[in-house]
């Protein structure tokens, strides 16, 4: 089943995770978009550096540390996404409960393990 994903610190780079991840979830049948802080593509998606006006958007993956969400927190909740993904260095508490609060489910996880196990 398709989840449109947002990512949200994504990188040109193919060492970086957020890189990786967008290559699994795209394989794997999921609608992408891409935030990060410089413009570039990832297998033929570009990476926006402006937030993007998106509708339906199912799951949002966070590779920005706990320092740079802030700048994305109202944004994340206007999307109304069903899920944040906090992935390893993405961890917040604080944002994870406030999250919840307003009715996200939120989970502490690896992306590519998700995906890789069949749990996204």
């Amino acid at each position: 089943m398709n989840k449109p994903t947002l990512i949200i610190g994504a990188s040109e780079n193919p060492e970086r995770y957020s890189n990786k991840a967008a290559l699994s979830l795209k394989k794997h049948g999921h609608t992408i978009y891409l935030l990060g802080n410089k413009s570039g593509q990832i297998d033929g998606i570009t990476i926006e550096t402006e937030k993007l006006d998106l509708q339906n958007v199912d799951t949002i993956t966070l590779y920005v540390n706990k320092n740079n969400q802030e700048f994305y927190k109202n944004y994340i909740y206007s999307l109304k996404p069903k899920r944040i993904v906090f992935n390893p260095g993405a961890e917040n508490s604080e944002f994870f409960a406030e999250a919840l609060k307003k009715g996200i489910d939120c989970v502490e996880a690896c992306t590519l393990v998700m995906l890789s196990i069949g749990n996204y």
